[in-house]
């Protein structure tokens, strides 16, 4: 790993509090109108929503929303954990259907179903978090290789390409004890591979420049040139065209089929904010709010009557297969996979 690469991730992680978001300390007073949503970092960083999510929210519902960065979507998972005794969090956002079961089992959230919600959200994304809507799922995608067509090096196209030493120190990765981009990635291979899971990470870890600890480093270091191949979603070159009009990174779609990840927000189940924390769900799946997450998360909305810009068009892809993952399954061989990368 480069000096330059190095020196990044340790800006990156050196970062606790970014546009708007804080860190609590304190057990919540639950000030008039005011709801703690704790999230994962890219949400509340300088190209996140929650600055704009923030201002709509006071807007439109009187709240005063105030983020808390938890770090990257794994971590955001450990951080509510914690807080069943702080009690701080209202609602959190950000954990997705690799990470629900963990959350559901340790009780982690209260059963509410958001204003019109089963109205606007398709079924599947509701079955693909909670059916129970302990969790309401308000943005989705499918992970995806993202390729800098500026690069001289060949497109991949299936998982097994990967394995070619022509992409040495080439592809960039997420650690999936910390991202939810990474474990995402991780549940795919398991899905692909099977019992053979160990022989495929051993045959791609030259390739690998480097795992991140989030998304946001990860992606930070591709969009710098450190590498052509980026694990992120199909949808996100339409942020490029919309912000740069540039059509230089590409999603890839793979023969394999691709995973969809579906997101979710949820009121803890130990706010005494009760009221505040309601408001704030049915205001998160409002076209309003929904929008804001088009030119923000880089996914799509999940009320479905929420209209997308012009750019997904443009750049995003539907993949032809979507890839179905077990995370039971993949969670068995994650600790044996990480240990034979160091």
């Amino acid at each position: 790993m480069s000096k330059r690469i190095h020196i990044f991730i340790l800006v990156v992680l050196s970062i606790f509090i970014v546009s708007g978001c804080t860190k609590k300390q304190s057990v919540n007073t639950n000030s008039f109108n005011e709801v703690t949503v704790f999230t994962y970092d890219s949400f509340c960083g300088e190209w996140g929503p929650g600055t704009e999510l923030a201002k709509l929210a006071k807007e439109k519902a009187g709240l005063t929303v105030k983020f808390v960065d938890c770090g990257d979507g794994v971590q955001l998972l450990s951080s509510l954990i914690l807080d069943k005794e702080k009690k701080v969090c209202d609602v959190a956002i950000g954990l997705d259907n690799n990470l629900v079961q963990k959350a559901l089992d340790e009780g982690l959230f209260q059963k509410y179903k958001p204003h019109d919600a089963s109205k606007v959200i398709p079924s599947n994304l509701i079955k693909a978090l909670d059916s129970d809507w302990r969790l309401t799922p308000f943005d989705y995608s499918h992970f995806a290789f993202i390729y800098d067509t500026e690069s001289k090096i060949k497109e991949p196209t299936c998982l097994e390409d990967l394995k070619d030493p022509i992409y040495e120190k080439r592809i960039i990765l997420m650690d999936p004890r910390t991202s939810t981009p990474g474990l995402g990635f991780f549940n795919w291979t398991v899905a692909v591979y099977g019992d053979k899971t160990e022989d495929y990470w051993k045959a791609i870890k030259p390739n690998i420049l480097t795992m991140a600890p989030g998304w946001s480093a990860g992606y930070g270091l591709f969009t710098s040139g450190e590498a052509p191949l980026v694990i992120s979603y199909t949808t996100s070159p339409a942020s490029h065209v919309e912000y740069e009009n540039s059509f230089r990174y590409k999603a890839l779609e793979f023969t394999d089929g691709h995973p969809m990840q579906v997101e979710g927000a949820g009121i803890s189940a130990n706010t005494h904010n009760l009221e505040n924390a309601q408001k704030f769900m049915d205001f998160l799946i409002t076209e309003d709010a929904q929008f804001i997450l088009t030119l923000t998360q880089w996914m799509y909305p999940a009320n479905k009557n929420t209209k997308l810009p012009e750019c997904y068009k443009k750049a995003a892809i539907i993949p032809q297969k979507t890839l179905f993952t077990n995370a039971e399954a993949a969670e068995k061989k994650l600790d044996s996979v990480m240990n034979l990368l160091k």
